[in-house]
């Protein structure tokens, strides 16, 4: 360092959960006042995972006081440590004190609007409570039911719109807030100063304030029900991991905490056991199952000399191994940092209702104030009581009801609709995502395909096929290959017995040899056969073939004759060509996405209709794929089954997870396919479009009667017709756009499969 030169002290990182936000003003607003705070070089607020990630200097500013800044801004900030869930912990009891404000609300707010209605509609009930006592008695009790919903249940309104108001940012919570409130302290004067207003303008209005909470939390609980947990995936990652490894020291194998593995240590893996660490094998054979991080169905052969990743599983064998990645620099490792990273950097959807919002509140609050300053400068006497009347009904027309309704009713029965069709959706704002994607990119194994070889050719050269299949599958039951399990199984579905093996010998990746039924079996790649000296020509061209299509050629021989050439194979899934032709008739761009070698993977391609394949890519590199797609403007839904694509289910604008795949990509994914069936994912897609298009009808609805009908409560008719609009007709004509939004969503529940749907 030169002389004089400062150097620069490296900033701490702190993450911090944040409860309350409700929109992406609310994100905005958390980052704004962490930014403000001196020594802050970066706040980054996530709405799906309802964190703040702040990067900051603490000579300048403690944790203590960032902590106090996102309080003082109307959240709750929530402290997160390692080892310990308080975020869970703190989720589940905003939700148990949401559910029990609304049921407090909904409990008082029913008994309410009946004293209060009721007697309207029904005159002989009138008779029958002015019997029982005075209208000034039933106003009191209407006034003690009302209290607990405007004072309790609605707290957590007043306290956000106080935030919204000190950050000279007003949203719906403000008008919530004034609405409700002008409605319960309208009718609080009406009852206790009923002189004070106009002859005949002293209602009560309290049902309308308790009516407008219950409605905005019932739609704040349905629209919690419907927001998912984005850390159930790096929890099941993290749980790949070994906690043990066992380590040979001074020749003997001492089983020791993973934490304890440093690279060029030896360690031994049996047979069953997850791999703890990435190395390379020093001694000994086995099979060991990547899928975890390859994707691949096989279980991959394993000897001296070949490498292994930790968290994968050896199925069969021992071997002993030299460590050289562990910690944060294990493939696994990666995978996990890549999926926080995905998640994290993906922005909340940004909803309509916000966008709207961030005018539509001024507008109304403006409106409101000049109406009421309108009135009482140039309005009749009394003026007070004039104005008072005419801005109660702006707030309580405007009053935004209906909207905390538009998105969570729509998305609720969306999601129960596209349970019922077997796919589970983690979150409602990947109902919006997927309805404006472009682009769909498929895994091959699991996805696409069926995830497991079978056989799928049998070409016949001499011989019966129930015989020669029942000899061929009696020596390959034997074999330890993946591949002749292929074989057994296909002889078990066709009910082929099998039978007795003698002098049984297999030459480890080229092939098996047995005695079946008094004949010799040989049965491996074309290099083993043509190694015993057995003529191929018969079978010219054959295999070949087969390989092209992306199958596994294996030969059987019989007697020192060639028998029978088979093809075997992972299967495309029955099904998947619909669902690709489908996609493409919609007007979306499909390709496949595989870390297959790109002959087996355009053969795959090209049964599903699939021409753009993107081969060859490394488990680390798929989300990287997907994100120079989104570079290009694209919006990409990525449907895979496996751990190696949960990075890229987590980068895409979409996850899409086979039900039938691992845990880890279920939790990762956005959408789950409960039964793996892709025509699936044409079902989803219609789905979110309808809901999609139902909630911007919803918000049509619950801004259509209210901006019509603002002009008039503000009485800009009054003084030409002598028409106006009292709060109890706006608070009527809120209710009924309330009614609108809920039918038009209930709607969806009538939404077909794809193949009577339409686009």
């Amino acid at each position: 360092m030169e002389p004089g030169a400062t150097r620069e002290v490296e900033p701490e990182h702190l993450e911090l959960g944040v409860k309350g936000m409700t929109c992406a003003s609310c994100v905005a607003r958390v980052e704004r006042v962490l930014k403000k705070q001196p020594g802050v070089r970066e706040a980054n607020v996530n709405l799906g995972t309802e964190k703040a990630s702040i990067a900051f200097s603490p000579e300048l500013v403690s944790r203590e006081r960032l902590v106090r800044a996102i309080s003082d801004a109307g959240y709750e900030p929530v402290l997160l440590e390692p080892g310990v869930d308080r975020e869970e912990q703190a989720r589940r009891a905003a939700e148990r004190e949401l559910r029990a404000d609304f049921l407090l609300a909904a409990v008082l707010a029913v008994p309410l609007l009946a004293v209060a209605m009721l007697p309207m509609v029904v005159p002989p009930l009138m008779t029958a409570m002015h019997a029982l006592g005075s209208h000034q008695s039933f106003g009191y009790l209407q006034l003690a039911l009302a209290t607990p919903v405007q004072l309790w249940a609605a707290r957590r309104f007043h306290r956000a719109a106080w935030a919204e108001l000190r950050h000279a940012s007003p949203g719906m919570n403000l008008l919530v807030s004034l609405g409700s409130s002008a409605a319960y302290l309208y009718s609080l004067v009406a009852l206790i100063a009923p002189g004070v207003f106009p002859d005949g303008t002293a209602h009560l209005y309290f049902e309308a304030s308790a009516v407008i909470v219950t409605l905005i939390l019932l739609g704040k609980l349905l629209e919690g029900r419907a927001k998912g947990r984005t850390s159930d995936a790096i929890k099941k990652l993290f749980s790949l991991k070994p906690k043990t490894a066992r380590v040979i020291v001074d020749g003997e194998s001492k089983e020791l905490p993973v934490e304890a593995v440093i690279p060029g240590d030896t360690l031994q893996v049996r047979p069953g056991e997850r791999v703890p660490v990435d190395g390379v094998v020093t001694e000994g054979t086995s099979w060991v199952d990547e899928s975890m991080l390859s994707g691949e169905s096989l279980p991959v052969e394993k000897a001296a000399g070949a490498e292994v990743v930790g968290g994968s599983i050896n199925t069969r064998g021992t071997f002993v191994f030299r460590a050289s990645r562990v910690g944060a620099d294990m493939v696994l490792s990666r995978i996990i940092a890549l999926v926080e990273r995905a998640q994290g950097s993906k922005p909340p959807i940004q909803r309509v209702a916000d966008r709207i919002a961030a005018v539509f509140v001024p507008v109304v609050l403006v409106i409101a104030t000049s109406t009421f300053g309108l009135w009482l400068w140039l309005g009749p006497s009394p003026a007070l009581g004039q104005a008072f009347v005419a801005s109660v009904s702006v707030l309580l027309i405007a009053c935004p009801c209906a909207m905390g309704l538009a998105t969570p009713t729509a998305i609720m029965v969306g999601t129960g609709r596209a349970a019922e069709l077997g796919v589970l959706i983690r979150e409602g704002a990947a109902l919006e995502g997927l309805a404006r994607v472009d682009t769909v990119l498929f895994d091959k194994t699991g996805t696409l395909t069926k995830g497991h070889p079978e056989l799928t050719d049998c070409e016949l050269i001499a011989g019966p096929e129930r015989e020669l299949l029942s000899w061929v599958a009696s020596v390959e039951h034997a074999s330890e290959h993946p591949l002749a399990q292929a074989l057994v199984e296909a002889a078990r579905e066709k009910g082929i017995e099998l039978l007795p093996v003698e002098g049984f010998v297999a030459e480890a990746g080229h092939g098996v040899e047995g005695r079946v039924d008094g004949h010799r079996i040989q049965v491996g790649a074309e290099r083993y056969l043509r190694a015993l000296d057995i003529d191929l020509n018969r079978a010219e061209g054959i295999g070949p073939r087969l390989a092209r299509q992306g199958k596994t050629v294996i030969y059987a021989a019989v007697d020192g004759e060639l028998a029978a050439v088979f093809g075997v194979a992972d299967a495309l899934k029955p099904g998947s060509r619909e669902a690709v032709a489908e996609l493409t008739r919609l007007g979306l761009e499909v390709a496949m996405l595989t870390g297959d070698d790109r002959v087996t993977a355009e053969a795959i391609a090209e049964q599903a209709g699939i021409t753009r394949v993107i081969a060859n890519v490394l488990p680390a590199d798929k989300s990287g794929e997907v994100e120079r797609l989104q570079q290009r403007s694209r919006r990409v839904a990525f449907v895979g089954d496996g751990i190696n694509d949960a990075p890229a289910l987590a980068q895409a604008d979409v996850g899409i997870a086979i039900g039938t795949g691992t845990d880890i990509a279920i939790e990762a994914g956005d959408l789950i396919l409960m039964s793996g069936e892709l025509r699936s994912v044409v079902d989803a897609l219609l789905l979110a479009r309808r809901t999609l298009r139902t909630i911007q009808m919803n918000f049509f609805w619950a801004y259509a009667y209210n901006v019509a009908l603002i002009p008039l409560a503000a009485g800009a008719l009054k003084p030409a017709l002598g028409v106006g609009l009292d709060p109890m007709l706006a608070a009527g004509a809120m209710s009924l756009s309330s009614v609108l939004v809920v039918t038009n969503s209930l709607r969806l529940r009538r939404f077909a499969r794809a193949a009577s749907a339409s686009p």
